[in-house]
């Protein structure tokens, strides 16, 4: 996905391997031990991973899995010297982003490898660990194993990058037949946060979230896994929001800022905003506007002031989630759908102020059983359950409802009309087999993702099976020669505006999945990819869907322009747009960039991440814009948005719950080592 590579790289590493066909992948033994690949409490089985020794020492593994439609069918073999040291790994197969051959290799003193994105070479020592670019499971015990015997418990990883291991906590579970007491370790160093594991004594057990790989049998321990993991980790939280996020006394004045007023959609020169008790106590021009002589004072020239940014489509990961979206200047997420327990307790403990974080406004996830049953999904088998599922999240305390693509067609009316009465919002994927005007006459307030909206003018046979690989495949293979001007659309634009229905785009995730090359860096992550730790920046050059003789990447890549063009035309109708990212937050940005680059001003982008959500879920009272008597929630820039939208990655402050933090303090705490690039 990233662009640091040279194209050059991309070659070379394309003519070094030649995929292997699945049928010759490696074929587990009847002795081989498994783990299965779950989601939504072990409901849904999405694949699994076998793990054998061979005569030889060979040690083999096979994974295979299907996520809703993403296929992965990978093999991999690691050979070791006496002192368990990698000698030698062959990763065979393919994956959604195409050929997953990688090796590595240590000879004579020295290693090399190459990957589907990287290659290098260096020289070999004990305590340098290779991470597989894609592969199985496997580098997870080898690696374990080595960090378990260290004296430091850390070791440095290649390409680059350092992993430490710290002891969570310990939990004994049952299978029914068997019970074990099992030690979660986190593994820092390759994401935001520590990487819970679960160990068996001194043996690799699994792996639990929002998927899981957990040994064959024990796939019912999921949940209180995740849980346990959770609440260590939450241990602490505690401190680190003590420590950064300092609650402001008196009041509190931003002195001649340029002042994004999300009511008018204006950027306005020379204004100050006073606080107090974490609300807008006065905004004026700098020379009207008085400042309480004992107010601490920000100046501001050369910078700007932005109410609280919006992501409406975030999946809310762990703790680390929130440090990273306040850092990118967001303090409001719609989450869409998310593990229940673990959300709702993330959720309390931000509220309480316990955990830094944003205000959450969350969505059910509701979907129908069958191979592209979505994770963490609550899987209703009847119109029973479906109506049941509504209740249950209005009991939970859910904001709203969202409906899946193997929802039953006929099931969408009776739960929205439920929905509706119980006082919830309805939205989401379009079930297989309906159109976006059929699920917002069936009662939709809004629609998820560009590709459902383009939904409307998608082939008979794309609409029938947009539940699974179709709604990207088939949206690749025909957007791009729909006229989004022409008669029918219009009309049916139309119908949506009449409808006041709104469109939760994420079109970032569009471009990252039609438009980059692998081994490049994606324009949403390349401003970041420096800070990042470097296997989490290195994982972003995985490259979007693969092309084929049917789709090739410039067919792709004219249909995503045709999905962004159809944000002006959405916006000009004053269909409530909710700008959002179905990824990191700090992709919130780029969209907003697509935005512009599809022809909307600055300002208007950047309404869909402040006033336009507020609005539409009803907190426009309290928040989305800077007036007098609203919520104190924004984020203070040092740029200038109005020119170019990208400045709004720079977050200097960025304030909450009457707290005001340090962007370079949010990210330190997660292991981000400086502010995104200017300029990107």
């Amino acid at each position: 996905m990233f662009r640091i590579l040279a194209s050059v790289l991309l070659v070379f590493a394309s003519q070094a391997f030649a995929q292997v066909p699945v049928e010759q992948l490696a074929k587990p033994p009847a002795n081989a031990r498994t783990w299965t690949i779950t989601s939504s409490g072990g409901a849904a089985r999405h694949g699994q991973v076998s793990m054998w020794t061979s005569a030889d020492g060979t040690h083999w593994s096979r994974f295979s899995m299907n996520l809703r439609g993403f296929v992965f069918e990978v093999d991999e073999q690691n050979r070791f010297a006496p002192d368990r040291q990698l000698t030698s790994m062959i990763v065979r197969g393919k994956v959604p982003e195409g050929d997953a051959a990688e090796t590595y290799e240590v000879k004579d003193g020295a290693y090399s490898f190459k990957s589907p994105v990287d290659h290098g070479t260096g020289a070999a020592r004990a305590g340098l660990e290779y991470v597989a670019f894609g592969g199985t499971l496997d580098s997870i015990p080898f690696i374990l194993d080595h960090l378990l015997k260290a004296s430091t418990r850390e070791v440095d990883l290649l390409p680059s990058g350092h992993a430490k291991l710290e002891l969570l906590t310990t939990l004994e579970v049952s299978n029914g037949s068997l019970k074990k007491t099992l030690t979660c370790y986190g593994i820092t160093g390759f994401g935001l946060s520590p990487q819970p594991v679960w160990m068996d004594g001194t043996t690799f057990f699994g792996q639990a979230g929002i998927l899981s790989f957990l040994p064959q049998g024990w796939e019912k321990v999921e949940a209180a896994l995740s849980k346990a993991q959770d609440e260590a980790l939450a241990k602490r939280a505690p401190a680190l929001a003590a420590q950064i996020a300092r609650p402001v006394q008196g009041a509190l004045a931003f002195r001649n800022v340029k002042l994004y007023d999300a009511d008018a959609r204006k950027f306005r020169d020379g204004m100050t905003v006073v606080i107090a008790d974490g609300k807008v106590l006065a905004v004026g021009p700098t020379s009207t506007t008085e400042v309480p002589t004992e107010a601490q004072v920000v100046e501001g020239t050369g910078k700007t002031l932005i109410p609280g940014l919006w992501d409406n489509h975030q999946h809310y990961g762990d703790d680390s989630t929130g440090p990273l979206l306040l850092a990118t200047g967001i303090t409001s997420v719609r989450d869409p759908g998310n593990q229940i327990d673990e959300l709702l307790a993330r959720k309390k403990r931000i509220d309480t102020g316990q955990l830094l974080g944003p205000r959450i406004l969350p969505s059910m996830l509701i979907d129908g059983s069958g191979p592209y049953t979505a994770q963490v999904a609550v899987v209703v088998k009847n119109l029973d359950e479906a109506l049941a599922a509504v209740h249950r999240a209005k009991d939970s305390g859910y904001f709203g409802i969202k409906l899946y693509g193997t929802i039953d067609p006929a099931w969408v009316k009776p739960m929205a009309d439920l929905a509706h009465q119980l006082g919830l919002r309805v939205h989401g994927h379009i079930p297989h087999g309906m159109r976006p005007l059929d699920a917002v006459r069936a009662g939709y307030d809004e629609v998820t993702h560009i590709n459902f909206v383009m939904m409307q003018a998608m082939p008979d046979d794309v609409v029938a099976t947009s539940n699974g690989m179709n709604r990207f495949i088939g949206t690749g293979k025909y957007a791009a020669d729909v006229d989004v001007h022409s008669p029918t659309m219009s009309a049916f634009l139309d119908e949506l505006a009449t409808r006041h229905i709104a469109v939760d785009p994420t079109v970032v995730t569009f471009e990252s999945l039609y438009v980059p090359d692998r081994g490049t860096m994606p324009p949403a992550e390349a401003p970041y990819a420096d800070t990042l730790p470097p296997q989490l920046s290195r994982a972003f050059l995985s490259g979007g869907m693969a092309p084929t003789s049917e789709l090739s990447r410039q067919r792709m890549r004219a249909s995503f322009a045709k999905l962004d063009a159809l944000i002006p035309e959405l916006y000009k109708r004053h269909i409530p747009v909710l700008a959002g990212t179905d990824g990191f937050g700090f992709d919130l940005i780029r969209e907003l960039e697509l935005y512009v680059n599809a022809g909307m001003t600055p300002e208007d982008a950047l309404a869909t991440a402040t006033i336009i959500p507020a609005q539409t879920f009803r907190l426009g009272n309290q928040t989305g814009s800077l007036a007098k008597g609203k919520l104190a929630e924004l984020a203070l820039i040092d740029g200038d948005p109005s020119k170019n939208i990208g400045d709004l990655r720079q977050v200097e402050l960025v304030m909450r719950d009457g707290k005001l933090m340090k962007a370079s303090e949010l990210r330190e705490a997660i292991g981000i080592s400086g502010p995104p690039k200017k300029g990107q």
